[in-house]
């Protein structure tokens, strides 16, 4: 095996089953996908399934906490998790530029291998392509994958309630500020980690426990303000969110002081907004603060219904202020 990716690595040929035999099913093997059959066969329990699908050109493809393949595992769990769902099974398409180094393919790889163990699911099948350099830039990621419903009552966005309480199950722009400074070659004084990670157990937690839960969202592209603002639009209601509340690591906040951010807008990549009667707000927080990436949750704001679909923060001075989805592109290729 050469020590990059040539073209014909992506020609079909003995090349490509030789790329597919000894760099992929070492990672990834399992019944669903070793038989290399055009699609996976996949036995559910339950006929009612989510299905989600992402794509991930994250730029740099390696950066502090995490990589391009961390990322796309992880993405993709979290987008089922927070619909009330089991993740089954994933889908994984490689793009994949010529000349890439394959013993950086074989560290996302492993990566993937490691974040689909902690989100107790298979990668069952996957295509990889091979494009003429600088046709792509490195590595290209997209992902696709079917999870079984946990509840009657899937968590929606059009579901919030008046009255319930708004919950964040941890800090705020760890990961947009990780992969923005390690692109752009900033070094802060003390390192600044991406959050990237599977929220099943959370969620699983969250569902077990019989909680009332009305929305779960993950506040990735767009971040917080975005989110919040989806839901409110969706549910017709008014959200206030308290600036007090919001955590927000010391980092992050003296990184997006320096560099005129806001923390409410950068993108996250493993945490978890979560909708609830304030009657059970208590709880829901004593379970997220059980896990280590939960460790940090609060409850940053409560819902009104019925309302005009705006969001408002109080700020840390005791006014109030309209927040609006996030205009333009903040952090281009964040994931």
């Amino acid at each position: 095996m050469d020590d990059i990716i040539r073209l014909a690595h992506g020609s079909g040929g003995k090349l490509t089953h030789r790329l597919i035999e000894e760099v992929f099913l070492p990672y990834f093997s399992n019944p669903a996908l070793s038989s290399l059959d055009d699609s996976a066969l996949l036995k559910l329990k339950n006929p009612h399934i989510a299905f989600t699908t992402d794509s991930y050109v994250v730029d740099p493809i390696f950066f502090p906490g995490g990589d391009i393949g961390r990322l796309a595992v992880c993405g993709t769990v979290n987008d089922l998790v927070v619909q009330g769902a089991r993740p089954v099974g994933l889908s994984v398409g490689f793009i994949i530029e010529e000349g890439f180094a394959l013993d950086d393919l074989h560290i996302i790889l492993a990566s993937m291998k490691q974040a689909a163990k902690e989100a107790d699911v298979s990668i069952v099948t996957g295509d990889t392509k091979v494009v003429t350099s600088g046709a792509a830039d490195k590595l290209f990621i997209n992902t696709a994958g079917i999870g079984e419903l946990l509840t009657d009552n899937p968590p929606s966005g059009g579901n919030a309630q008046n009255g319930d309480a708004v919950i964040l199950s941890g800090t705020l722009g760890d990961h947009g500020i990780a992969v923005m400074a390690s692109r752009e070659g900033i070094n802060f004084d003390t390192a600044i980690e991406s959050d990237v990670a599977p929220l099943s157990q959370i969620t699983n937690a969250l569902l077990d426990a019989g909680l009332d839960i009305h929305v779960m969202r993950d506040p990735t592209r767009g971040g917080l303000a975005t989110t919040v603002n989806e839901i409110a639009k969706s549910s017709t209601v008014d959200i206030k969110l308290d600036e007090q509340a919001i955590p927000v690591t010391e980092e992050v906040r003296g990184a997006c002081e320096l560099l005129g951010f806001d923390p409410i807008y950068i993108a996250n990549e493993g945490k978890l907004v979560l909708f609830i009667p304030e009657s059970q707000a208590q709880e829901a927080l004593a379970i997220m603060k059980k896990f280590k990436i939960g460790k940090n949750a609060a409850i940053i704001g409560s819902v009104k219904k019925p309302g005009k679909g705006q969001v408002f923060l109080k700020t840390d001075i005791g006014g109030h202020r309209i927040i609006d989805m996030l205009v333009g592109e903040q952090l281009p290729r964040i994931c």
